[in-house]
């Protein structure tokens, strides 16, 4: 499996479709969560994902958290298969990816509590309490950006 990086622009409607289901399928499905998963972000948004077959198996997308680009959000991080590795290998995939067309000083994410061990494998520091949202213990972690020197 390759990982595929895209702009929104950039999808075929399958890769769309797909996204999206699987999103439904971890989130509301698994998860339980009551929410509105078309925001408008995925317009704005890079998609990185594996595909098995057209099967969307791993997801997450990142956007600027804000106009000034310091810092982008990656978020709706998935696998559909749990414990085979393939997350660790998304965000190890990913997060360069990300460094690389999205120049910021910082990644963060809004991790759900039981994640935040393996989000800390990355570099990320937990920078907020624990919160509530959708009924998920949540945490807020950013990772420091180093920016190559020119």
């Amino acid at each position: 499996m390759e990982l595929i990086v895209k702009e929104f622009k950039e999808l075929t409607t399958t890769e769309l479709y797909e996204i999206l289901k699987a999103r439904a399928e971890i989130f509301i499905m698994e998860q339980n969560i009551n929410y509105q998963d078309m925001d408008d972000i995925d317009y704005r948004s890079i998609h990185c994902f594996y595909q098995e077959g057209d099967k969307v198996v791993a997801y997450l997308r990142a956007f600027y958290k804000a106009e000034d680009k310091k810092v982008v959000q990656a978020g709706r991080v998935l696998t559909l298969a749990h414990g085979n590795g393939l997350g660790r290998r998304l965000m190890e995939e990913s997060l360069p990816e990300i460094e690389k067309r999205m120049p910021c000083e910082k990644i963060r994410v809004d991790a759900q509590k039981y994640a935040e061990g393996f989000y800390q494998r990355f570099g990320f520091k937990t920078v907020s309490d624990e919160y509530v949202e959708e009924g998920i213990v949540h945490v807020d972690m950013e990772m420091e950006v180093v920016l190559a020197s020119l």
